[in-house]
């Protein structure tokens, strides 16, 4: 059956209009009334289930096609009722629970009745629902058995429930907890490597066809759900069907949802009360909001989520309420009866479709509403939120009372249960085309409006098919609809039908007496009858024909394999014009052609593509038949390929205008795109707005970044293209809203569709039967505004100098237009000087209009120095203030925006431009605002506006006084001082002085009511206010009152409450008052004091005052003169604290003097400090043995940079002072002058003596002077280098630094008699001795006598250690040569200078012992004891091996010296061995 005709006009598209057509589904005779549909997800596929009448209550379940066809195998009738159906997420299959617990399947082989058997469940199925995956299927019914099924990768279920349980309540209502991301990948590789095609093919993602569900990567395992029951418990269900019971509610539960982003369970009471729950993996449950929704309780609800973050409500109101979650707001969605709604229709169900972003409601009155969801910024730049973004549509009209509607399938049908049946409504682009003067739009699914614009004829053409299709020619109509053509002739004022054939070609277009349809690998050449007279046919290579396009004589064609080829008509039979070309080898990411289009001499071909990512292009490709190459024009950035195809030929002064061009028209894509039916060079292209992505991260480094916030949806763009010049942009503009779509170019005109309910009479209609609606406007391009009818010749010198102005060819654009004389001509060109922002070329066509006003006006936005603004006043002094709006925006000039809009009297957007982005102007917008309702006599307006510009206080009493009733009102409730003291003012002009003092005393002046006061005689009462507030001038006012009455107390008191302390004194010196003048001039000015200091002295009293006000006043000098005349040395002694280095230095020193004179010397001595007297201020601290702290000799120390002083000045003093802090024990006081005087050395003789060895081991580094590093090394060697390894360092270091390596070696021979001494450590006092051997070498000593006797001492000594160390090595291996050695170093006359003679003899005792011959170890003692002159024996040999020897031999034990402790390396050495082994000596053999 055909379908029914639903027309709405709808504006899902910013190119396309569309409408939508109904099918009623193609149900059996024997099926009921439908209870419920479903759309499968992915597929066209449409379930409904039906239900018989009472006297026969059996029911049907039937599958439908996206026209309603019933599928033949999909019927299934059943004597009791259906209750749920529902659709496999993926798979081709359909479940449906019955009322008597049985669930049957459907799939493209037929019903199942056997996969879930029966008996499983005994009561009505109340749930049914398939896993997010659609590996899970769960049941329950109305007896409270829940099961979950295990579903195969056929969609199949498998077996015995994975788990169940009874619950033993009537459960409601499930859903699924949306799978964790990233965990199924794990299960779908493992399905891969098994074997598994269709898990292949999901890794291969070029392999996913539209039909497949979309892959989404979650959790497989351990699937979870939630259910609910009837009395408001809800359970958390596992993979086995165990479950927990995670919450219960208030009531009745209606809707469950889940917030997968927050991971949040949403549940809607049936008292619509709505709350929130975080659920722990454990069960366990947190309530986040609970709040009450508005609406009609009791009744049957529709609820959805939507967006992810809204929650829309119908309940069988006038109104659609949504709670934006996210934002934590709620509005409503009403109907408009100027739409064609009816009052107080209500609506009873809805559905969203999310890719669209439109929500449908079915109403009481057989209606359908549609909202659109937009995001559009506002002039802001911030996004439209709430009921603002919900745009509603006219309504479709449909029979009966909408009781159901889904919207479904990967198509996006919508499904609607009306009046005992089901429709289904699939939305069709409406058709349009243009071609040599004729216009023809569809406005129904068979209507056209045709338009032929040379005749002024227009008729609605009624065909007998839908059209899915449309081309006209000026002699012809051709419409199809895939299946059939049909042609229309024109006859007269009407068209008629000149016949029809089948053809199945989707693509038609015609020229002259021949139609080119399309099928496999060619083009047919038909007949007006359809008879094929011709092929066109394309290699398999070259694929097959999908798009086609007639400009003049030639034709292009595109195929489904990237080719594209152009034909030449202009003879008998087509001939190919160029060879096929391959797009997919010049364009990247190429995946398919979505439209060619060729110019008027078929050698240049312009194509849109969609990219591998299936989005469009944001590139416009252009194939040069001619030089056979491919360029392209890149909306996303502004640019062209290459610079042979470049949209700016920019001149050096020309950089800005381009960049403005760019902002225009970067970020868009391209829609749609035409070329001159008569002119080759013209190209136009309409470039849509990319919401989809930040386009400015692809913008180059050479252009500037824009914001999108001011972007129009849609952009038109007219070119040349030239081969000697590229591409040329000739003209931009924002399509306008009432237009829908371009549809050609045919100079002078644009020819644009225009939208629903935009088909009334304008300017840019053509005039024709005032019946018909006009649906097609006409734009003049932008060099034609006014030439509309000019002669081909005008025409074609107007696009001459269009085509040389773009390129930038003055001269050669001159001569195309040098014998045009119209004055319109000349205001056209100043026009397209405000696109070209060509201003020398604008004041020329200033000038030949004529155009005085406008020629200065343009002189004078010279100065401005960005070139829209300047453009921007040439557009204004035209008329065009849209574009000199658009202009002053995109260069930001918005305080000349704000004037312009005044001046346009756009007050309104002036203060909205002045609050966002002038506000530096916002004061005088409001105040300019003002005053224009001022004028219009709009008092109150006015008034508001006054205040926020803040001249209120003067305005509006100027404005208000010819209404002083109005006046006193305002002026009352403004509760401003200021007008308050203006107000009472005017009541004193009014001699209302009771009424003043009142709006005086609330103003707070208190001059005023205190001077009004006086007036009136109560100068009492003016005291008290002057006493109470301490208003100064108040307080003067009253005293010069007080003395003009001589009450001279008074006005002194009120003198001094007002600070006017000169006024007092006056007062006080010629009352004689001199306590009074006293204090006061203590108050007042150094002036005053002066004054008053004379006062005193000229009478000879009081002198004390005097000095004290001269001190005061700071005349130092004349109040020490005074003070020393009158023997006031307190006074003195008070000064003298206050002199400074800028005081008189006579002065300092007469105080001085007198300090001493009186035995203070530490102020004289910082009162000869303070007169540069260092010298002085030094002897008097030795003679009077005055400590020099640290801040006097700071105070002493002159600096570098003085200028009075010399070097040499300033180095004695400083020596002097250090001296000084010398004798008195202040060492590092005086290290420091002495440092500062650039005598180091003496600094550094200074800081030894204060012993503290960290500073002076750091003054040493920093000094870093030979004799200063000697005298270091030799105070370092003072204290206990032995147990401080540091020490020894820094001895070694300064030695060696201050180049003293005779010293040096002096320390190391100290070093190693040390290790003799002390630790009988041989091997490191050789090291030791080598190294001073060394240092004594290197050293370059003034007496050479001395240093050879030296060398040769350390000569000697070094080989005698080393002799011994030897021997104690050789012992190790050889004992008896060492003992002879042992016997031949005694022998030798000076060993006691280099090895004590004791260890030797210890060495044999020990030896001797240890062998047992106690004989010679005793005798051995024995001679040890009489050749050491201590005779100490225990010092060198351990008391434990003496003992041992006496008792072997028999020999009475002699009293031996206090043994000493011996420090061997093998011992307690190690200590040692480890501080000394980072000395720089060692071993000489090592």
């Amino acid at each position: 059956m055909s379908p029914a005709l639903i027309c709405n006009w709808t504006e899902f598209d910013n190119v396309n209009m569309a409408v939508y057509f109904d099918h009623r589904i193609e149900a059996p005779s024997t099926v009921g009334s439908p209870s419920e549909i479903a759309w499968h997800r992915v597929h066209p596929l449409l379930a409904v289930a039906s239900i018989g009448t009472n006297s026969t209550p059996a029911g049907s379940v039937d599958v439908y096609l996206e026209q309603g066809e019933h599928i033949p195998n999909a019927h299934i009738d059943r004597p009791f009722q259906p209750g749920l159906i529902r659709w496999h997420p993926s798979k081709r299959i359909l479940a449906v629970g019955w009322q008597t617990g049985v669930v049957i399947f459907w799939s493209d082989h037929g019903w199942d009745e056997h996969q879930i058997a029966g008996g499983t469940h005994r009561a009505e199925i109340t749930i049914l629902e398939w896993s997010n995956d659609g590996t899970r299927l769960l049941s329950a019914d109305k007896a409270g058995v829940l099961m979950v099924w295990r579903v195969d990768q056929h969609g199949r279920v498998q077996g015995a429930p994975l788990g169940k349980q009874d619950y033993g309540k009537h459960l409601v209502h499930c859903i699924f907890k949306p799978p964790a991301p990233g965990e199924d990948l794990v299960q779908l590789a493992k399905a891969a490597v098994s074997g598994d095609e269709n898990a292949l093919d999901m890794f291969n993602w070029r392999k996913v066809g539209k039909g497949d569900a979309p892959f989404k990567v979650g959790l497989q395992e351990g699937i979870v759900c939630f259910v609910t029951t009837t009395d408001g418990i809800v359970y958390y269900v596992g993979e086995k069907g165990k479950s927990i019971q995670v919450l219960r509610t208030d009531g009745p539960i209606r809707k469950l949802m889940y917030m997968e982003e927050k991971e949040i369970l949403m549940i809607v009471t049936e008292a619509l009360f709505l709350s929130q729950h975080r659920i722990g993996p454990d069960g366990t449950s947190q309530e986040l909001m609970k709040v009450k929704l508005s609406g009609k309780t009791g009744q049957t609800a529709d609820i959805i989520w939507a967006e992810r973050e809204l929650l829309i409500t119908a309940s069988g109101e006038t109104v659609v309420r949504l709670w934006d979650l996210d934002r934590d707001e709620n509005y409503t969605l009403t109907l408009d009866e100027h739409l064609g709604f009816s009052t107080g229709e209500s609506i009873n169900c809805i559905s969203y479709c999310e890719s669209k972003g439109i929500l449908a409601a079915g109403t009481s009155k057989g209606q359908i509403a549609m909202w659109r969801r937009a995001v559009v910024t506002n002039i802001g730049g911030s996004s439209i939120q709430g009921k603002d973004r919900w745009k509603l549509q006219a309504p479709i009209d449909l029979e009966g009372i909408i009781i159901q509607l889904k919207w479904g399938s990967s198509k996006n049908l919508l499904s609607v249960n009306s009046a005992g049946t089901v429709l289904i409504l699939s939305e069709q682009m409406m058709s349009a085309h243009f071609n040599q003067q004729v216009a023809a739009v569809q406005v129904a699914p068979n209507q056209l409006s045709v338009s032929f614009f040379s005749s002024g004829n227009h008729q609605m053409l009624r065909a007998d098919i839908h059209v899915k299709g449309v081309y006209v020619t000026k002699e012809m109509v051709v419409v199809w609809n895939g299946k059939h053509i049909s042609v229309f002739e024109q006859f007269g004022p009407s068209l008629r039908n000149a016949g029809s054939f089948p053809c199945d070609s989707s693509i038609v277009v015609v020229h002259e007496e021949s139609i080119y349809t399309v099928e496999p690998n060619r083009v047919q050449v038909r007949t007006l009858q359809g008879t094929v007279k011709q092929l066109l046919v394309f290699s398999e290579t070259e694929g097959n024909p999908c798009h086609l396009q007639i400009c003049g004589n030639f034709l292009a064609v595109g195929t489904d394999k990237a080719h594209v080829k152009v034909f030449d008509l202009s003879r008998r039979e087509a001939k190919p014009h160029s060879n096929a070309k391959n797009l997919a080898e010049h364009i990247p990411s190429f995946e398919s052609i979505t439209s060619v289009k060729c110019s008027f001499n078929g050698n240049n071909v312009s194509i849109l593509i969609k990219n591998t990512s299936g989005s469009p292009d944001s590139k416009v490709f252009f194939y040069d038949v001619e030089t056979d190459t491919i360029n392209y024009f890149d909306f996303e950035i502004g640019k062209a390929s290459s610079e042979n195809c470049s949209v700016f030929h920019l001149e050096e002064n020309e950089v800005e205008k381009g960049r403005s061009e760019m902002r225009e028209l970067m970020g868009r894509y391209p829609v749609s795109h035409f070329w001159d039916q008569n002119e080759p060079k013209l190209f136009v292209c309409e470039a849509a707005v990319a919401a989809s992505k930040t386009r400015q991260s692809n913008v180059t480094a050479g252009s500037e970044s824009i914001s999108t916030e001011y972007k129009v949806d849609v952009m038109v763009a007219s070119f040349f293209s030239t081969q000697e010049h590229g591409l040329l942009l000739q003209d931009s503009f924002p399509k306008i809203e009432s237009h829908e779509a371009l549809l050609g170019l045919e100079v002078p005109y644009y020819y644009f569709s225009k939208k629903s309910g935009e088909t009334g009479n304008d300017a840019e209609s053509m005039s024709g039967t005032p019946s018909v609606p006009q649906v097609v406007a006409r734009r003049p391009l932008r060099d034609f505004v006014g030439l509309e009818d000019c002669d081909k010749t005008t025409r074609d010198a107007m696009l001459n100098f269009s085509l040389y102005l773009t390129i930038g060819d003055m001269d050669e654009a001159f001569k195309s237009i040098k014998l045009i004389k119209s004055e319109t001509v000349w205001e056209n060109m100043a026009r397209m000087c405000v696109k070209t922002r060509r201003l020398d070329v604008a004041r020329v066509c200033l000038g030949n209009m004529g155009h005085a006003r406008g020629a200065r006006a343009l002189r004078e936005a010279a100065q401005e120095p960005e070139l829209d603004a300047r453009v921007a006043m040439l557009a204004i002094q035209l008329g065009m203030l849209e574009d000199a709006e658009r202009l002053y925006r995109n260069c930001k000039r918005f305080d000349l925006l704000t004037k312009f809009y005044q001046a346009s009297g756009q007050w309104q957007k002036a203060i909205e431009n002045a609050e966002t982005f002038d506000r530096v102007h916002l004061r005088t917008t409001y105040y300019n605002y003002a005053k224009h309702l001022e004028a219009l006599g709009d008092q109150h307006l006015a008034l508001s506006h006054y205040e926020k510009s803040d001249t209120h206080r003067f305005e509006v009493p100027r404005m208000l006084l010819e209404d002083l009733q109005a006046l006193e009102v305002y002026v009352n409730k403004t509760k401003d001082r200021s007008l308050w003291k203006w107000w009472a003012q005017y009541l004193e002009s009014q001699a209302d002085m009771d009424s003043a003092l009142k709006y005086y005393e609330k103003s707070q002046d208190y001059l005023s009511l205190v001077r009004v006061h006086c007036y009136l005689g109560n100068i009492q009462k003016a005291s008290e206010i002057a006493n109470e507030t301490g208003n100064q001038a108040a307080s003067y006012h009253l005293a010069r009152q007080y003395e003009a009455r001589d009450d001279v107390k008074q006005a002194i008191h009120f003198y001094t409450r007002a600070q006017a302390y000169n006024n007092a004194i006056r007062l006080c010196k010629e009352s004689g008052f001199d306590d009074h003048l006293m204090n006061l001039s203590l108050l007042s000015s150094p002036e005053d004091m002066m004054e008053a200091a004379r006062y005193y002295e000229e009478k000879g009293v009081q002198m004390d005052r005097a000095v004290m006000l001269y001190h005061k006043s700071g005349h130092f000098s004349k109040a020490v003169e005074l003070a020393f005349a009158t023997q006031q040395f307190g006074a003195l002694q008070l000064i003298a604290e206050e002199l400074d280095e800028n005081s008189d230095p006579a002065l300092l020193s007469r105080c001085s003097d007198f300090f001493i004179e009186h035995s203070q010397f530490e102020k004289a001595v910082e009162l000869l400090v303070t007169a540069k007297k260092y010298h002085e201020a030094l002897q008097l601290c030795l003679e009077q043995n005055l400590t020099i702290t640290e801040d006097m000799a700071e105070k002493m120390t002159v600096s570098k940079d003085s200028t009075g002083l010399s070097d040499d000045f300033r180095r004695e003093l400083l020596e002097r002072i250090a001296d000084c802090c010398l004798r008195q024990g202040n060492y590092h006081l005086a290290t420091k002058k002495y440092t500062q005087a650039g005598n180091k050395a003496k600094a550094m003789r200074a800081l030894l003596k204060s012993g503290d060895t960290e500073k002076i081991v750091f003054f040493t580094g920093v000094s870093r002077q030979r004799e200063i590093y000697i005298m270091a090394a030799n105070y370092l060697q003072s204290l206990d280098w032995r147990r401080d390894p540091e020490i020894m360092k820094n001895i070694i270091s300064f030695y060696t630094k201050g180049r003293s390596l005779d010293l040096l070696a002096g320390f190391y021979d100290a070093c190693a008699q040390v290790e003799v001494d002390e630790y009988q450590n041989y091997e490191k006092a050789l090291g030791a001795l080598t190294e001073a051997y060394k240092c004594l070498t290197k050293a370059k000593m003034r007496n050479q006598g001395e240093q050879e006797e030296r060398l040769e001492q350390l000569q000697n000594k070094l080989t005698t250690v080393k002799k011994f160390v030897q021997v104690r090595r050789l012992y190790e291996e050889d004992p008896k040569e060492a003992l002879k050695q042992c016997q031949i170093l005694l022998e030798e006359s000076n060993l006691d200078q280099a090895v004590r003679s004791g260890d030797v003899y210890a060495l044999l005792v020990e030896h001797h012992a240890q062998q047992g011959n106690y004989e010679v170890a005793y005798k051995y003692m024995e001679e040890m004891a009489a050749k050491l002159s201590s005779g100490n024996v225990g010092f060198y040999i351990n008391q434990q091996v003496t003992e041992a020897i006496y008792k072997a031999v028999g020999a009475p034990l002699k009293i031996i010296g206090v043994q000493r402790a011996r420090h061997s390396s093998g011992e307690d050495g190690g200590e040692v061995e480890e501080e000394v082994a980072e000395e720089p000596y060692n071993d000489p053999e090592d």
